[in-house]
């Protein structure tokens, strides 16, 4: 069983950056890949990218390229989410999420809040 724990989000003003963290614990071995997601009040959860857990290959959604990228620390598990020049519309409970193969991400992180004032 792998278990996920995200960190790092906070209040943070427009055009600031954030570095989102996720911890994954247990079954690391299981892991193929990790996704970042996020979802706003009211709207439906959003795919912004993954990253090939042995390759560190990456890949990022339209909507947030050139603005965030995808890391791995390979010694510490940990997966982060660099988010650069932030608007209000980022404004969300931001998840990693992990799968075991190029399928349904099965295990979930609880999620950290990200607010971006105007």
């Amino acid at each position: 069983q792998v278990l996920l724990t995200e960190s790092g989000g906070r209040l943070v003003q427009t055009g600031g950056s954030l570095r989102l963290s996720c911890v994954a614990s247990g079954r690391t071995s299981s892991i193929h890949r990790m996704g970042w997601f996020r979802q706003a009040p009211g709207k439906e959860r959003e795919f912004l990218g993954h990253i090939i857990w042995s390759s560190s290959s990456t890949y990022l959604t339209d909507s947030v390229k050139g603005r965030f990228t995808i890391s791995r620390d390979n010694a510490n598990n940990t997966v982060y989410l660099q988010m650069n020049s932030l608007k209000p519309e980022d404004t969300a409970v931001y998840c990693c999420a992990s799968s075991p193969s190029f399928g349904k991400y099965e295990t979930w992180g609880r999620g950290t809040q990200v607010t971006v004032s105007s």
